[in-house]
């Protein structure tokens, strides 16, 4: 028979998860996410993707501001739920809370566990210049995901991968898993694998002191780590145009040749020195503007050299 489930998620990489468990007919007794925020021009209280989607499908929502109350425990036990699924939920999860499921909860995580364990998987796979990611399901227990390992997926990082679009192929791959997981657990079949001692990294929240582009630094480096922070918090520099240093974040960007001082404009397609070869911006967003391609860019601000991004 089909599982009864809490599933507890908050942003737009667990909605397809929450889809694709409905849509194989599992019973999701309730929804827990993080409270509606303020957001947008009138900071109007904007629900989360994942409450979004359950009042559409007419599941029930809740919005705890903590789990480690008695009154919270009797709540998520009231649900009578086998197990509870977990993606991308932004809060801890209590012993006693993770041992009420008789099936126990799983956390769907972005990355290829033991690396990457934390906040910012995707963001720090490519940062790090990493040749691949992927999606697994573990079992989870008290510490930072060092839960049992049930089923993975490994997809290829490339060069030209945003965090976003890494983010898009990681949601429905970890969708698909998760279903998949849930329906070997259902036939008392999902095995679990203890994770490795080894090769264990922890992804850090990013902070926006990161952001800041350093040219100083081989180009494969720099545009890891422009991808990695595409498009939030955004990789930015300043330019010297228009008579004054103006921000610019730079979202998207390739290898290019050509040499000169880290961070000087060496042509006048927006491409850049680095330490060791050179990046060429493709997409870009100055401070207050809206994202736009490089040729948009340089339609209205043409630059050519000699021009130093700081």
């Amino acid at each position: 028979m089909p599982l009864r489930l809490i599933f507890m998620g908050t942003p737009d990489f667990a909605v397809p998860t929450l889809l694709e468990l409905v849509a194989h007919g599992h019973e999701v007794a309730a929804v827990y996410t993080r409270a509606a925020k303020p957001a947008g021009r009138g900071m109007k209280l904007q629900p989360s993707p994942v409450e979004q989607e359950a009042r559409r499908l007419g599941i029930p929502v809740l919005t705890p501001a903590t789990l480690k109350t008695p009154e919270a425990l009797e709540q998520f036990s009231s649900h009578q739920a086998d197990a509870a699924v977990v993606v991308a939920y932004g809060m801890i999860l209590p012993k006693a809370i993770l041992d009420t499921p008789p099936l126990g909860c799983f956390n769907l995580h972005g990355s290829l566990l033991p690396r990457w364990r934390g906040a910012a998987p995707i963001n720090r796979a490519i940062m790090a210049g990493d040749a691949e990611s992927g999606v697994m399901v573990m079992k989870m227990d008290v510490g930072l995901d060092t839960g049992d390992v049930a089923m993975a997926e490994r997809l290829a990082i490339t060069d030209a991968m945003t965090a976003a679009d890494l983010h898009d192929a990681l949601a429905p791959l970890g969708a698909d898993l998760m279903v998949r997981a849930m329906g070997a657990l259902e036939r008392g079949r999902l095995q679990l694998t203890r994770q490795s001692e080894e090769g264990v990294t922890y992804a850090a929240k990013i902070e926006k002191a990161e952001a800041r582009i350093g040219w100083n630094r081989p180009a494969r480096e720099v545009l890891r780590h422009i991808h990695g922070l595409s498009p939030f918090p955004g990789a930015w520099c300043e330019m010297a145009i228009e008579g004054g240093q103006v921000r610019v974040k730079i979202l998207r960007c390739e290898l290019a040749s050509g040499t000169g001082a880290p961070g000087d404009l060496i042509d006048d397609r927006l491409t850049i020195a680095c330490q060791d070869g050179a990046i060429r911006i493709l997409d870009l967003q100055r401070a207050g503007a809206r994202p736009m391609k490089a040729s948009e860019f340089l339609r209205g601000t043409p630059l050519t050299p000699p021009l130093r991004l700081a």
